[in-house]
């Protein structure tokens, strides 16, 4: 008994994609977030969203970009965790 699970595809260019970046909170985190997906991809910054866990610990920032295909995506997925402070990118 099971169903078939059919994942979304998503077709681009796709005008409104979020993406959410957890890292370690630090003096210029949500700059450098922004800094480096602008590198990468139009930026919506009225979407910008920022906020730190319960404890401090970390920070989570989220953005609407303009996602242009699958290879854009993997570049800026790569530039954000070579920074050293990115935990996770959704």
């Amino acid at each position: 008994m099971s169903e078939d699970v059919k994942s979304h595809k998503i077709e681009f260019p796709c005008a409104d994609y979020a993406i959410k970046v957890i890292g370690d909170t630090g003096v210029g985190f949500k700059d450098k977030i922004v800094e480096i997906l602008k590198k990468h991809a139009e930026v919506d910054m009225s979407t910008l969203a920022e906020r730190q866990s319960k404890e401090g610990k970390y920070t989570t920032v989220q953005l609407h970009i303009v996602a242009t295909g699958e290879d854009q995506l993997q570049d800026i997925n790569s530039a954000l965790r070579a920074t050293g402070f990115v935990k996770m990118v959704l």
